[in-house]
């Protein structure tokens, strides 16, 4: 095998690790939900309800969102706590009725990144 080739083959394959660790970063840089309080689709007493969202990665909580929709469609802003730990998202939405809500989120991830979800779960009558 000639110089040429080799150095050719040497630079196919230094370009091919660099993609492939490229991409793997990029998978994991993106903010995952790990679990949820309360969990998607369960059914939990009211009229207070402590929220949690926990995520694979430290998230930038300043520019991350949490929004309540409530059974009648109106959506609310809710406050996120700052003192949790820097993978959680953390709130309390209070006086809500029986119905079903979604909580929608938007987080940005450390480095960048935005993903966007959101969770349902039914408020019970007392």
């Amino acid at each position: 095998m000639t110089f040429s080739k080799l150095f050719h083959l040497a630079a196919v394959l230094t370009f091919g690790v660099v993609c492939l660790l490229g991409s793997e970063r990029t998978v994991a840089a993106h903010a995952v939900l790990v679990d949820a309080t309360p969990a998607s689709g369960s059914t939990i007493s009211g009229p207070d309800v402590d929220l949690k969202l926990h995520f694979n990665l430290r998230i930038d909580r300043a520019r991350s969102r949490l929004t309540l929709v409530l059974p009648d469609g109106k959506a609310i802003s809710l406050t996120i706590a700052d003192h949790d730990p820097p993978d959680s998202l953390v709130s309390r939405a209070t006086g809500l009725g029986p119905g079903s809500y979604r909580l929608r989120w938007q987080v940005l991830a450390v480095d960048g990144h935005i993903t966007r979800g959101e969770l349902l779960f039914h408020v019970s009558g007392s």
